[in-house]
């Protein structure tokens, strides 16, 4: 990739995109019409400027997504508290400031893309943003230990109820149920296995899958449809320090 500690790849079928957590760049290839990857352009510099000295004293990308056109990108600036919006087509970015001391990590947007929601791994809040206006319509808590840990961040295939992972302390998945207006309103806290670093909801939403890094396990948990809580069940995955989850298609 041509950056350091590439940590999010994503594509439109046309290019590639990766978000390089250390050196805070976006790094773009092209693929050719086999899928074949040619050649390395920068496509983006994220900045610092965020309140943290420690850990966002050097810009970091964290995340970088495709709205569903494949047209435009939203880039998670970590150390400056961003979010930025770039049209691939003219290099034109649009930058949305977040509160101080956010760390934005993971991005995911609605069926519709009228809003996206944004998990804050220093805060341990979720951002909405309201996609027409590029503002925030909401922030609201899914850490409550504040343990500076959050990681990822999902909806359910009905679009109904969101799920964000928290690690550090009291780890677990913080439930929200989404209203009519794309707003959150928090529903209850789910405890996980240890470092519950990312999470995947299987396509018929009957199961949430946790990869518990620290626990070596692969947890099984029940959702409810209805009221979009998780139980436990019998089922498990032991793996050693599992990190990531994806469904073959």
């Amino acid at each position: 990739t041509g950056g350091m500690d590439p940590c999010y790849i994503s594509t439109n079928g046309k290019c590639v995109l990766t978000a390089n957590y250390t050196s805070g760049s976006v790094t773009e290839l092209p693929l050719d019409k086999d899928g074949m990857l040619l050649g390395r352009d920068y496509l983006y510099m994220t900045q610092a400027g965020g309140p943290d000295t420690t850990r966002q004293n050097l810009p970091h990308a964290h995340c970088v997504l495709f709205n569903a056109a494949g047209t435009d990108v939203l880039i998670s600036e970590f150390s400056a508290d961003a979010v930025t919006r770039m049209d691939l087509a003219t290099h034109e970015t649009m930058r949305i400031q977040l509160p101080q001391d956010f760390g934005p990590r993971h991005i995911i947007m609605n069926h519709d893309e009228s809003r996206a929601y944004v998990i804050g791994e220093l805060s341990g809040d979720i951002a909405v943003i309201d996609q027409a206006s590029d503002k925030v319509i909401q922030t609201i808590c899914a850490d409550k230990s504040h343990a500076r840990g959050s990681a990822d961040i999902r909806l359910s295939p009905d679009g109904k109820f969101l799920y964000a992972s928290n690690r550090l302390q009291d780890d677990g998945i913080a439930i929200f149920q989404v209203n009519a207006d794309g707003t959150l309103d928090y529903i209850c806290y789910q405890c996980t296995g240890l470092h519950p670093r990312n999470f995947r909801i299987t396509p018929n939403g009957k199961f949430l899958l946790v990869a518990c890094r620290d626990s070596n396990v692969i947890q099984v948990f029940r959702r409810d449809k209805k009221d979009g809580l998780l139980y436990r069940t019998s089922s498990s995955i032991v793996l050693d320090k599992p990190v990531c989850i994806d469904f073959a298609r």
